[in-house]
């Protein structure tokens, strides 16, 4: 059975407010399960028939399998590799409604270890046609509360960012799932960051993510 995602972001920016939600979701009851640094790079274009078979050797067939379901039955995938201290990994999400697979609220998604570095794993995908469309970095803090997962991400170009996350079955109901997790959010005061506006500061972040990556910089989108 395929798993998705529901995930919806809310906008912190300074890091005042950032403390305020680490607090809020400890009062709560929640745990901390992780924090690490990140790289994320993200590629478009390319051919997926290559890209499996340049990458079927770093995975087991189970692995493969959930990979072609992702591809052939998802749309407007994202494509990126990822750093996590030392681990790197194949990540390829695809949405299953109208948001887009970068950002949006309902998606599958594959993210598997590899091992070889990210520079072999980026080079794979250069040779299945693929080429960089942003290189991004962040510091992340990860928390369970219930059944949510809660994400603090102090990310390049965006500052402060909450993401809260549910992993759910293909039997479950989407929108229910949603409104739930938006009751949540609402508890601890936070407002969704409007899928456009998010749109807007994701183009500008990769037109211009070469003066941000790496860097504490942090720009504003309306």
């Amino acid at each position: 059975m395929n798993t998705y995602e529901i995930e919806i972001k809310s906008l912190l920016g300074e890091k005042e407010y950032a403390d305020t939600l680490r607090s809020q979701l400890l009062e709560k009851g929640a745990h901390k399960t992780s924090q690490n640094n990140q790289i994320n790079h993200y590629f478009i274009n390319g051919s997926f028939d290559t890209l499996l078979k340049s990458v079927q050797h770093l995975f087991l067939s189970d692995q493969l399998l959930v990979l072609k379901n992702i591809i052939t039955q998802g749309s407007k995938h994202s494509v990126r590799t990822r750093e996590v201290n030392s681990e790197v990994k194949l990540v390829i999400k695809s949405s299953v409604d109208d948001t887009s697979s970068e950002n949006g609220i309902a998606r599958m998604e594959f993210e598997e270890n590899v091992a070889i570095s990210i520079g072999e794993l980026d080079e794979l995908l250069i040779q299945s046609g693929f080429e960089y469309q942003a290189k991004w970095s962040r510091e992340r803090e990860e928390y369970e509360l219930d059944t949510i997962t809660v994400t603090l991400d102090k990310n390049a170009g965006y500052g402060w960012l909450t993401e809260f996350e549910r992993v759910v079955g293909e039997d479950e109901d989407f929108d229910k799932v949603q409104e739930e997790i938006k009751n949540l959010m609402n508890d601890f005061g936070l407002v969704e960051l409007d899928q456009n506006r998010l749109a807007r500061m994701f183009d500008y972040y990769n037109d211009n993510w070469e003066d941000y990556y790496g860097t504490n910089k942090v720009f504003t989108i309306e």
